[in-house]
């Protein structure tokens, strides 16, 4: 048997439990891990709440983990039991000691990423990587704007951008994670979103940017719309305040033939080379320093419902590993 925090219907973080289910066996093509670390993120919420809806129930939440392989299935070549892996894709399931998943979706880890980074970073960090090279191509001399600049996704962002050679303007909600953004790279900062397109003005002489990533959702998305320069592309990647409700296509051609677009990490991993690229492509930017991993705070696996509340409140920076 192994534990696994599991949800039998939708609601708030009461609605989590702790529980003991049956010790996976893996099948064709899937691989057992033992997991040392699992990630903390947002998405987790939206799958507790319902916004994302899990294929059944009861539900094991969780997208992102990091640990050992136990047990491999029939088929699986490129892994073997004692492979340090991680991984950062669905179906859900991470908040287990051990789980199976298939085998395409775990990727190897270096020798020098420890498994609380590997499970910090996984999913934030891949994120991070097709938002800045794939998305939107950042480029040297590029202004961006990052919502939520003081958390996970949004401080790996800032140092990546700094990195390739982009002047990043942060926002944040308080004057703390302002700090903690211009300590990780964000050459402005910005508190609140209410007068962010004034404060972009500002800061670029009137030319707006290229691009906005935000992650915020319903509250913020006209705010972000205005900071955008003609053909701009705001980039909707997160519901933290709700989901962006219906729009007026004709808005975008009014406010400068803009562009919009809502990625999401599973799309541009659902390659298996694609996973690969990114990983790596993240792993090297760790490795070599440019990327410094903050994880900042953990929670036992089975207190999973106070790191939950915490994240709601908006009371954590960085990232947050849940330790099995």
């Amino acid at each position: 048997m192994t534990h696994a925090i599991r949800i039998h219907t939708h609601g708030g973080p009461e609605v989590m439990r702790w529980e003991e289910v049956p010790l996976p066996e893996p099948g064709p093509g899937e691989a057992r891990v033992r997991h040392e670390a699992v990630g903390l993120n947002y998405i987790d919420v939206y799958y507790r709440t319902g916004l994302y809806k899990s294929p059944t129930m009861p539900a094991t939440l969780g997208m992102e983990g990091a640990g050992v392989v136990t047990a491999v299935g029939p088929g699986v070549t490129h892994l073997a039991v004692g492979d340090r892996v991680a991984y950062a894709s669905g179906p859900i399931g991470a908040y287990a000691t051990e789980r199976s998943i298939a085998a395409d979706r775990l990727v190897k880890l270096p020798d020098g990423i420890d498994f609380r980074t590997a499970a910090a970073m996984m999913l934030q960090g891949m994120t991070a990587q097709y938002l800045l090279r794939r998305t939107y191509v950042v480029k040297p001399g590029d202004t961006i704007v990052v919502h939520a600049a003081a958390g996970g996704v949004g401080l790996i962002m800032c140092q990546w951008g700094k990195h390739l050679g982009a002047r990043v303007i942060g926002v944040v909600s308080t004057p703390a994670k302002a700090e903690l953004a211009r300590a990780h790279g964000a050459a402005e900062v910005v508190i609140g979103y209410e007068r962010l397109p004034e404060e972009v003005k500002r800061i670029t002489g009137g030319a707006m940017v290229p691009v906005v990533y935000d992650s915020i959702g319903k509250d913020s998305f006209m705010a972000s719309l205005d900071s955008l320069a003609p053909l701009g592309l705001m980039v909707s990647f997160g519901n933290a305040s709700g989901p962006v409700g219906p729009i007026d296509v004709g808005m975008l051609g009014a406010k400068g033939s803009l562009y919009l677009t809502r990625p999401s990490l599973a799309t541009y991993t659902a390659k298996h080379a694609d996973l690969e690229r990114s990983a790596q492509d993240l792993f090297d930017v760790v490795q070599s320093g440019a990327v410094k991993i903050m994880v900042n705070q953990t929670f036992p696996l089975r207190e999973a419902e106070a790191a939950h509340r915490a994240l709601e409140a908006r009371q954590t920076t960085g990232s947050t590993v849940l330790l099995p």
